[in-house]
């Protein structure tokens, strides 16, 4: 990921170059010369003739060298077979970043890849950003900056809108404009050369008049980057998406469009849910979410209370609300009592709140009152429509004032035609949310609280445990490099059970027969009844050649059964290379069967798939998935996203299952797929339970060449064992150092507590009390593609404390960083903070880190004695009471 900087100076320009403008109305060129006029007072447009206000038309790339340093940004709507030497211009000329306007890139085939190929190459010459090609510009209402050819401006707000195509673009403004929504930043991506939506999210993140992030999105160019940045920034900005290409044809119009292949959708939900982002699957929805965000704060939960002024309409959101999965606010005693004293003795007593047709509008306003005050109110709906004597616009007009100062989330659906229309103007007028319908109503209700459920479930603080999972990765090293050495790209069923074994899954003993003779002498061994099933790396499904056998009880049986077996593979794949068949005691049979699985996808690398097991999984598709490192929330979550999950609590006569044991497995086949990024499938089918004993009976594992090593091939960053080590105080005493864990919160506030007042402000520049929540979550809750966060513990198991911590966090340009370090007093002056400091500089040179910044507060004299002894240059701070110390890990070399 290249620098934020220049996007801010794009942004925020000090100049505006337009290359290829036109006089010419209703072109592109002169559109774009017209919006960008629009502001001149906040930015100087270059080049400007003073006499006739207009821009020249500089179509030749050679005029560009003119521009001089002033100018930040250009704008270029010229032929794209001449960009390239363009961008080159503005590079010599200190231009930090282009905006391509110019179609005929990748979407038209090699040709435009070879061109935007050269673009990018020039243009990462003079780290010169790059937004576009084929896009419809950029937008900041804060500095009336319109580098764009759309026909309208957008209204001034605080959401940022991000969007692969033009034409959504354009759609999303009309209908703002009708609505008055207002936005921030408006920006067109086009085919994402260079910037693309994790850029833009990692920067708007940044910007502080953005409150939320709104986005159409046709395809994802760095999933990794994308994950990293969606991550850091959801937690604080709602992010919502609206995906295209669910369908076959959607996507591989998607992909004609954009020039890039369109990925399975579902790997898209999963990866959109593990960053928190709330995913749509409409326009309206969009939009509708956008407008919620845009006027109201978000629902603090599901309480949704409705108020309407007829039956039907708060009876058909009370169905809408439950066809998602949720129900109204139950009305406390104190909101019912309140209620029956104001309204007619045959209101609806209870949610929705039918306050009926004929009621004074006076009367409505104070049951909204009452509703909006009410503990059990998250979300107030109020509904209106033309019944009885109801003047809809009256109310609206009166509502306006109150609604502003009700404490929780307020939004309307007056519903109608051209009556109720003037109705919901007023309420746009005024900023306050209003619908056409109650679903549409009740649907953005869901979908934001759905968001607000996520992040805080993404975001928990997990419980610590002292349960190590034992794990053997020798052993399954050995396994895979075997067969990988031998270009075996399927384990037989035997390895592949000793892989999971060596991982902790409990597995079934099996047994390989070449043999008629073999599968008798081995189900002799094993002891009757057995099962006997075909081997062969060549049929992916046993039983679709009628290739298992089961509960043989003699010798007979067994090899009749072999027979049999064989000559319905030989029939059934006649091509297939088959090793004989493998021998397994019989068990029981089971209460019901799972499937565990994994695949490694282009894109989104592994994925880990779970749910109902057995020959029908392909049929009831009872999955779900989700993307590793896992940890035990994580795991549980991918569960209770099934139905199979209802049953694993126990159901009637069956046993519930050890759902921490489920868990672990779960857990334990991400390290697997973490740990060897050969494993392009894994499929343990059944994974059979049998009064709560799980056992994996049949399993496969596919292999294939890693061309990225492990935990690069993970789009989310993995704990980094190989920063763990140890240490020792200079009096000889042994410290454990090692990353971060979200479990270490309990550690982390120990720590923060055995810091002094005059620690505390060394380390945070302020004199905190205590640690927030949030705080704990951003120190504990590390993406390790962003910073280095490592501990010194002292003591074992429960006696475990946290003495020390060290941070490096990243730049957005991932060439700089800045450190920060505290020690507990107690173990101050021990060599701790040398030793952890090296650690993290390490750790940084390994992750190609070039410079570490770090501000030292003049009194501090031990970090700065720290300091020289590492090896950082040290500088005064002119005009103030800090030091800034600096080291170059390139210049480095450390033991």
């Amino acid at each position: 990921m290249m620098s934020t900087y220049n996007l801010n100076k794009m942004f925020n320009p000090k100049g505006v170059a337009i290359i290829g403008a036109s006089e010419k109305p209703g072109s592109v060129g002169c559109t774009i010369m017209k919006n960008l006029f629009a502001g001149r007072d906040k930015y100087p447009l270059f080049p400007v003739n003073p006499h006739h206000k207009k821009v020249f038309d500089l179509t030749s790339y050679a005029a560009v060298s003119d521009i001089g340093s002033p100018v930040d940004m250009a704008v270029i709507a010229t032929p794209i077979h001449i960009v390239p030497q363009i961008i080159d211009a503005c590079g010599k000329a200190g231009v930090a970043g282009a905006v391509i306007v110019s179609s005929g890139g990748r979407e038209i085939g090699e040709p435009g890849c070879e061109i935007e190929k050269q673009i990018i190459e020039n243009a990462r010459k003079y780290d010169l950003r790059i937004i576009g090609p084929n896009c419809l510009g950029i937008v900041n209402t804060a500095l009336s900056l319109n580098a764009s050819f759309a026909h309208l401006s957008p209204l001034p707000g605080n959401i940022a809108f991000l969007s692969q195509s033009g034409a959504v673009c354009t759609s999303v403004l009309d209908l703002a404009n009708r609505e008055n929504v207002g936005f921030s930043h408006f920006v067109s991506l086009g085919s994402m050369a260079d910037v693309d939506f994790a850029d833009m999210i990692d920067y708007f993140g940044s910007v502080r008049t953005v409150g939320s992030i709104v986005m159409y999105m046709e395809n994802i160019s760095n999933v990794r980057n994308f994950m990293s940045a969606a991550r850091a920034v959801s937690r604080i900005k709602p992010i919502i998406v609206l995906k295209s290409g669910r369908s076959f044809a959607g996507a591989r119009a998607a992909a004609s469009h954009t020039g890039a292949m369109a990925k399975e959708d579902a790997l898209y939900d999963t990866a959109f849910q593990r960053a928190g982002i709330l995913r749509v699957s409409e326009f309206e929805e969009l939009f509708d979410c956008a407008e919620f965000l845009a006027k109201q704060r978000r629902p603090a939960g599901p309480g949704l209370t409705i108020l309407s002024n007829a039956g039907g309409p708060g009876v058909m959101a009370a169905d809408a609300l439950a066809s998602h999965g949720l129900e109204p606010a139950r009305l406390g005693t104190a909101t019912l009592d309140q209620l029956n004293q104001l309204l007619p003795e045959n209101w609806s007593k209870g949610n929705p709140i039918d306050i009926l047709g004929d009621t004074p509008p006076e009367i409505y306003i104070e049951a909204a009152k009452i509703t909006a005050a009410a503990p059990e109110t998250d979300a107030l709906l109020l509904i209106c429509s033309p019944a009885g004597t109801m003047d809809t616009h009256d109310l609206a007009t009166s509502l306006m004032a109150h609604i502003k100062t009700f404490p929780c989330s307020v939004f309307t659906a007056w519903i109608g035609g051209d009556n109720v229309a003037k109705a919901r103007q007023v309420f746009n007028q005024a900023g306050i949310v209003t619908y056409e319908s109650a679903e549409r109503a009740v649907r953005a209700f869901k979908n934001l609280y759905e968001y607000g459920k996520n992040i805080e479930r993404l975001t928990q603080i997990p419980i610590r445990t002292d349960t190590i999972l034992t794990i053997h990765r020798e052993t399954a090293r050995k396994i895979i490099d075997s067969a990988v050495g031998a270009k075996n790209n399927c384990l037989l069923e035997n390895n592949a059970k000793e892989l999971l074994n060596a991982y902790g899954i409990p597995v079934n003993e099996t047994k390989i027969a070449g043999t008629e003779e073999m599968a008798l002498k081995m189900a002799e061994q094993t002891g009757f009844p057995v099962v006997l099933k075909i081997c062969s790396k060549d049929i992916p499904h046993k039983s679709d050649c009628n290739g298992v056998a089961l509960d043989l009880k003699t010798g007979r049986d067994v090899t009749d059964a072999y027979t049999k077996i064989m000559e319905n593979a030989k029939t059934f794949f006649p091509e297939a290379d088959i090793t004989g068949v493998s021998v397994q005691a019989m068990h029981d049979a089971a209460d019901y069967e799972l499937i565990i699985g994994a695949r490694k996808d282009e894109q989104f690398g592994p994925v880990i798939l779970f749910g109902m097991g057995g020959i029908f999984t392909e049929v009831f598709k009872d999955i779900s998935m989700g993307l590793p490192p896992l940890n035990r929330m994580l795991a549980r979550h991918l569960i209770e996203k099934t139905k199979i999950s209802a049953v694993l609590k126990g159901f009637r006569n069956i046993p519930k299952i050890n759902m921490e044991q489920l868990e672990e497995l779960l857990i334990r086949i991400g390290r697997m797929v973490t740990d060897f990024p050969e494993i392009q499938a894994l499929d343990i089918n059944p994974l059979m339970v049998k009064n709560g004993i799980i056992t994996a009976v049949d399993a496969r594992v596919f292999l294939g060449p890693a061309p990225i090593a492990s935990p690069m091939h993970l789009i989310i960053s993995s704990y980094p064992w190989q920063f763990e080590s140890q240490g020792t105080t200079v009096d000889g005493q042994q410290f454990h150092i090692r990353p971060i864990r979200p479990s270490d919160a309990d550690l982390l506030i120990d720590h923060f507590h055995s810091l002094s007042p005059r620690s505390i402000y060394m380390r945070f520049f302020s004199p905190l009390k205590q640690l927030s929540k949030e705080m704990l979550i951003k120190l504990t809750q590390i993406d390790y593609d962003r910073e280095i966060a490592l501990v010194a513990l002292m003591g074992k198991d429960k006696e475990v404390k946290m003495i020390g911590v060290s941070r490096i966090i990243f730049y957005p340009d991932k060439i700089q960083s800045e450190f920060a370090l505290a020690i507990s007093d107690d173990w101050q002056g021990k060599g701790i903070g040398a030793s952890l400091l090296t650690q993290c500089i390490k750790a940084a040179q390994q992750m190609k880190i070039k410079r570490i910044i770090g501000v030292v507060l003049a009194e501090n004299s031990q970090m700065l004695k720290l300091g020289r002894k590492l090896g950082f240059q040290i500088n005064r701070v002119p005009g103030a009471g800090e030091y800034e110390l600096i080291i170059e890990c390139d210049d480095l070399t450390i033991a």
